[in-house]
């Protein structure tokens, strides 16, 4: 936690006199948020207007000069009216729906108005793409760090946030609860220990796009879109298995230290794209490829609807990371280093992965589930490797699909160990 003192040193070191720090710190304001100010690389200027709108609220006020001037102009019956003589290059303009059935689209916004967004804009508030802004007025920098398109953009996450949205669905309404019968102890256990993992890893795929969507420039306000509906969706996920492990006289149960780590290391990546990479085209593809798995071997109505509303949500994610893959390494200024980076990142993906998929806490059961119970675990053993090599596979297509040549470097190994 920042101290007083050390904000105090920083602020000198950025031009704020010890007055101002001072003045900061009387209205209220603590040491870490001066702290963000000055990350965020608020103007001396910018700095002064909100000590100053503290300061007003201390004093008991709510007004300052020049609003309790417009108070007393509407009073006597004049109003400002110069947001109708505002510049309007955009009036006139009508977006219509392209498709009714679907209703008015991002793309069809975009298509009459917005248009795409630029590669590198000169914004740094949250003024809205394409709005008028205030003349010689310098706006707020919010703190963006990804303030370049290459960096979150894919060409298919407008239509993704469009179908989210759309897609959205509730885990108490939409699930057949009332079709969930007791199951074999063996298949429960199996079932639940599935689900407890899953608790696990959908709450992570929920809180990565809350790490980083504060720090992406408003202009390209899609991608925040996007990913904001991938935390719901995470969250909706969390919600099914836990309910789903709870609801049939089973229960949670193990959560392992070693898959924690792992987890860990997408939440710790350094940059976006290395742990975009990590999240949605390796962690996510693994996911959906359990997701389906786990809809062939549902025992039940309830647990294939909750594995095949799921698999919708996660295959969007998915398709999400491997189009910003490819778009990132397509505009990136230097792609050949770019690859030598994501390179490094999946060798360590790939042998964790590999060491992943040996884990008898997560095999065993989905052999058991294949098998369809406890006599028969080496049956299912056969099919949990077909899922072994499809998901092998399935994740060398979401790189080549990417323009990322993983085939000639692969730590996984094809075929599994056993």
């Amino acid at each position: 936690m920042v101290t007083t003192t050390e904000v105090l040193q920083k602020g000198l070191e950025r031009g704020w006199s010890a007055v101002l720090v001072q003045r900061a710190f009387a209205a209220g304001f603590t040491p870490a948020s001066i702290n963000q100010a000055m990350e965020m690389e608020i103007t001396l200027s910018q700095a002064e207007k909100l000590i100053e709108r503290q300061e007003i609220a201390l004093a008991g006020k709510v007004y300052d000069e020049a609003q309790e001037a417009y108070i007393d102009k509407v009073k006597s019956g004049r109003y400002d009216l110069e947001w109708l003589k505002d510049d309007r290059p955009a009036w006139g303009i009508q977006a219509t729906p392209r498709d009714p059935r679907r209703g008015l689209t991002m793309m069809d916004i975009n298509d009459a108005y917005a248009g795409e967004p630029e590669d590198n804009p000169s914004g740094r508030s949250m003024a809205a793409r394409g709005s008028t802004l205030d003349p010689d007025t310098q706006y707020p920098d919010m703190g963006y760090i990804f303030n370049e398109k290459y960096q979150v953009w894919a060409e298919n996450v407008v239509p993704l946030y469009e179908e989210a949205v759309q897609r959205q669905w509730s885990a108490a309404r939409d699930i057949p609860w009332d079709t969930l019968k007791p199951l074999p102890d063996d298949l429960e256990r199996a079932q639940c220990q599935v689900s407890t993992f899953l608790t696990e890893v959908e709450m992570v795929a929920s809180d990565f796009p809350s790490k980083w969507v504060w720090r992406m420039n408003q202009h390209f306000h899609e991608v925040k879109m996007f990913l904001s509906t991938q935390a719901m969706d995470e969250a909706r996920h969390l919600e099914v298995f836990r309910k789903r492990a709870l609801a049939n006289g089973g229960g949670l149960l193990r959560c392992r230290a070693n898959t924690e780590m792992g987890l860990a290391g997408i939440l710790l990546a350094p940059t976006y794209i290395q742990g975009s990479f990590l999240m949605h085209v390796g962690g996510e593809g693994l996911v959906l490829d359990i997701f389906r798995t786990g809809e062939f071997l549902a025992q039940n109505k309830c647990e294939k609807e909750i594995y095949r509303l799921c698999m919708q949500d996660e295959a969007r994610h998915v398709s999400y990371g491997t189009m910003h893959l490819k778009y990132f390494l397509e505009h990136h200024p230097n792609r050949a280093e770019a690859e030598e980076e994501l390179h490094a990142v999946a060798d360590t993906f790939e042998r964790g992965f590999a060491t992943f998929l040996v884990n008898p806490w997560i095999v065993e059961p989905l052999a058991v589930l294949a098998g369809g119970g406890i006599k028969h675990i080496d049956r299912g053993m056969d099919a949990v490797k077909l899922v072994w090599q499809r998901i092998v596979d399935e994740y060398l297509n979401r790189c080549e699909t990417a323009g990322f040549d993983r085939r000639s470097r692969i730590k996984l190994p094809a075929e599994p160990p056993y």
